[in-house]
């Protein structure tokens, strides 16, 4: 693994690009993800040399009270543990992070995104790095801050960590408190206070409460937070409801007096880029939708998720035209792409301008 990490290194120093500019955020996806396996430490590495201002850390538990590196809270979507361990499933056939320990979860091989379409592999994104070639493993939190203070002090650049809280809500039904976890590892690494290059975000608008009002000031923290926004339909959290749970209704956020009341809670919103984009939006006939208007009256920053140059929406026909949509037409803050070298030569070539 370390040689492969050299060796990525290596081959992207020699042509780094500059950092995004420090109004205009690049937030590497995932890291470079649409280059190499998602939230592995090559893929971060990738990143960090294409000149991403911050790297994503999606975090979830194991069985052990490790904390991973995974985006979701099983493992079936990117590694062989179906192969590894057959009959470790739960009733609606995922294998779940949390029912396996940190060193079962080390002895799965890492790949590309896939989906099942009877007992075949399909890669999600065919055209990105192919299946099961070369050698990725998962990885824990603590080691991947290890990895990008490391590059810090190697380079003396400053770049940061964007982390989120994977699910709280499902860790706490398994009897787990993640997001004391992660704020207990984020502060031995030295990420307290506002001023620190790192940023804490979540889907659950309660638990980022709990976060703010209660862990913070018992762990003496104080992270600049951002409240993730989902559709609703997706069933993307749970909230605690007269003993019962229940999907939670993102509806309210998309509203102005929603940005409002977020603006007095977070400092900052992660929407799914789409919900900028009025639907009747065609190419060259850009509308946004009113949150965007509400966020920026409210002085709240829009760090908006994923741009993916292998998904592009109908009112493009390139990756370019839809950064200087969000960027300057919709004026977000930052933004999440799988293609961090790609927002960075944009953001050279276009000087930021209100």
């Amino acid at each position: 693994m370390m040689k492969y990490l050299l060796t990525g290194l290596a081959l992207f120093s020699c042509s780094l690009f500059a950092q995004g500019s420090e109004d205009k955020l690049v937030i590497a996806h995932r890291g470079a993800s649409g280059y190499l396996p998602e939230h592995t430490l090559p893929a971060k590495a990738m990143a960090y040399a294409q000149g991403a201002d911050y790297l994503e850390q999606d975090v979830v538990m194991t069985r052990d009270d490790q904390l991973v590196v995974l985006h979701d809270h099983f493992l079936d979507r990117v590694t062989d543990v179906a192969q590894q361990f057959p009959n470790r499933h739960r009733e609606d056939g995922r294998y779940y992070a949390i029912d396996f320990t940190l060193a079962e979860i080390r002895q799965l091989h890492f790949t590309e995104g896939f989906h099942l379409e009877g007992e075949k592999h399909v890669q999600n994104y065919p055209r990105r790095f192919p299946m099961n070639r070369s050698e990725f493993r998962i990885h824990t939190l603590a080691e991947e801050l290890e990895f990008i203070q490391g590059l810090n002090h190697s380079t003396g650049k400053n770049i940061g960590i964007y982390t989120e809280i994977k699910s709280p809500w499902f860790h706490r039904k398994e009897g787990k408190d993640i997001s004391k976890a992660v704020l207990t590892t984020l502060k031995e690494y030295g990420y307290t206070k506002p001023t620190d290059k790192a940023w804490l975000q979540c889907f659950d608008y309660d638990e980022l409460q709990r976060i703010k009002n209660t862990l913070e000031p018992q762990l003496g923290m104080n992270l600049k937070q951002v409240q993730l926004v989902a559709y609703t339909k997706d069933n993307e959290t749970q909230t605690l409801h007269n003993g019962q749970w229940r999907n939670y209704d993102y509806d309210w956020m998309m509203t102005p007096e929603g940005i409002e009341k977020l603006s007095k809670t977070v400092d900052g919103i992660g929407p799914d880029y789409h919900m900028l984009i009025d639907s009747h939006s065609t190419q060259g006939h850009i509308r946004l939708a009113p949150m965007v208007a509400a966020a920026h009256r409210y002085n709240l920053p829009i760090h908006p998720y994923t741009v993916r140059a292998d998904q592009l929406p109908t009112y493009v026909t390139n990756i370019d035209e839809l950064y200087q949509i969000l960027y300057q037409q919709a004026g977000v803050a930052g933004l999440f792409t799988d293609f961090p070298d790609k927002a960075v030569s944009w953001l050279a070539t276009h000087p930021h301008t209100d």
